[in-house]
């Protein structure tokens, strides 16, 4: 029988103090674990399916990750753990939910980390001129290059972090000002050319633009303060990713009007720059790519260090579960997982996009599970617990959406079950109640 470690119980807010992370460092990571390469192409979509109406549904869809934001900020405030989300299901609702959700996410990282860095690696190959053998080395270049980012530790990648999201907001802010003065206000009539009802769909397309808040909760114990600077980096995180995004949106409705290119973020820099502006989307492409995976990695190598430490993997994986220690067996795990998956996408001539909804479905379920472990956590009558009934809410309708996706997850969560059921007489003691 597999062994595991004795149970830790996630440290308290008060104490867990002393992490690597700063504020800076913090809110460089939530912000490219959530503006993600969609921000390339995914405004195109939104103006074909809803015209200019499309602005509603980015308005709307920041509007609901507010409540999101905000109520995994509370949690990790609360309970700064590398377990994240699994750790606030653990206290909520035992360790069998615990479980299921942390191996949820834990595993649909490696799954759909070809698929973030492909995206990137489309670019790159149709900037060298390359084919798909182009776009496949250069993702698996992606990965390697964050899992050596992450097995420095947080010192190295929070840093290289802080200089991506520097500069990849001073080039979708820049591709912003640039293109304006091309802006006509006419692209902006009819405003909703395809019905009111477009205006659904394309929050349907862009829902996946706005996911990521789950990822940085496995980070909340490396903050040198987690109940001062978690909330601080995340509302420094929403005022950023908003501007950015409603920058980019506003300009591609208003520039390029109701038929926009592919790659619109492309399109507005040659406006504004010149055509010689044009391989700039590749290096944004790239360095979105690296900081969603950054990002994810870094929490996903936490997550698997908490699972094992408390029983809910092996615990050959706890080493470096403790604040400020690198867990370097856990994302050898996540690399490899990855690796693998590229392998298998490879040799089965499929398209690296072909796990995205998979993906998706897996981090909708860690979201609603989150959402509702914050109900039963965040102090009653507040309102970041009234938000957490809001994202649980909207959470719940992204399930109906993703649909038979859930699928993947469902075998995931089917496995965890089986862990814990057969692993005898190893389970871990249940927390106190919050």
């Amino acid at each position: 029988m597999t062994s595991v470690a004795p149970p830790t119980q996630p440290a308290d807010p008060q104490a867990a103090v002393g992490g690597r992370l700063d504020v800076s460092q913090g809110a460089a990571l939530t912000i490219g674990a959530v503006l993600g390469t969609g921000v390339i192409s995914l405004p195109a979509l939104a103006v074909h399916a809803a015209g200019p109406a499309s602005l509603l549904a980015w308005a709307a869809l920041l509007l609901l990750s507010i409540p999101l934001a905000t109520t995994f900020a509370a949690l990790g405030a609360r309970y700064p753990d590398g377990g994240g989300v699994s750790t606030y299901a653990r206290r909520a609702f035992g360790a069998r939910a615990a479980t299921v959700v942390g191996w949820c996410f834990y595993f649909a990282i490696p799954i759909g980390a070809p698929t973030a860095a492909g995206f990137a690696g489309a670019y790159v190959a149709d900037s060298l001129g390359g084919g798909r053998q182009t776009q496949l080395v250069a993702t698996g270049a992606i990965i390697a290059l964050v899992a050596a980012m992450n097995w420095f530790g947080l010192r190295v990648s929070g840093r290289v972090q802080l200089v991506i999201a520097f500069v990849l907001g001073a080039l979708l802010l820049a591709a912003t000002l640039v293109s304006l003065p091309h802006a006509d206000l006419r692209n902006l009539t009819p405003f909703a050319p395809h019905g009111w009802l477009a205006v659904g769909s394309a929050a349907a397309l862009l829902v996946w633009a706005f996911a990521g808040w789950e990822a940085v909760t496995s980070l909340s114990a490396e903050y040198r303060n987690p109940g001062r600077d978690i909330g601080r980096a995340t509302g420094i995180a929403i005022a950023v990713i908003s501007v950015l995004y409603l920058g980019v949106a506003f300009a591609t409705v208003a520039v390029l009007g109701d038929h926009p290119g592919k790659a619109p973020l492309s399109d507005l820099l040659v406006l504004g720059l010149g055509e010689w502006a044009r391989p700039v989307t590749t290096v944004v492409a790239v360095l979105l790519s690296v900081g969603a995976i950054n990002a994810y990695f870094g929490g996903g190598a936490r997550l698997g260090a908490a699972l094992g430490r408390d029983g809910s993997l092996p615990a050959w994986l706890a080493h470096g579960s403790s604040a400020g220690e690198v867990p370097r067996r856990s994302l050898a795990v996540v690399t490899l997982g990855a690796l693998t998956s590229l392998g298998v996408l490879t040799a089965g001539g499929l398209s690296l996009n072909a796990p995205l909804l998979a993906t998706t479905g897996a981090f909708a379920l860690v979201y609603a599970v989150g959402t509702a472990a914050a109900l039963k956590l965040l102090p009653r009558g507040s309102w970041v617990r009234r938000g957490a009934a809001i994202g649980l809410v909207a959470t719940l309708g992204l399930l109906i959406l993703t649909g038979t996706h859930l699928l993947a997850p469902a075998l995931i969560g089917a496995g965890a079950l089986a862990w814990t059921t057969f692993r005898r007489g190893a389970r871990p003691a249940e927390p106190a109640p919050a």
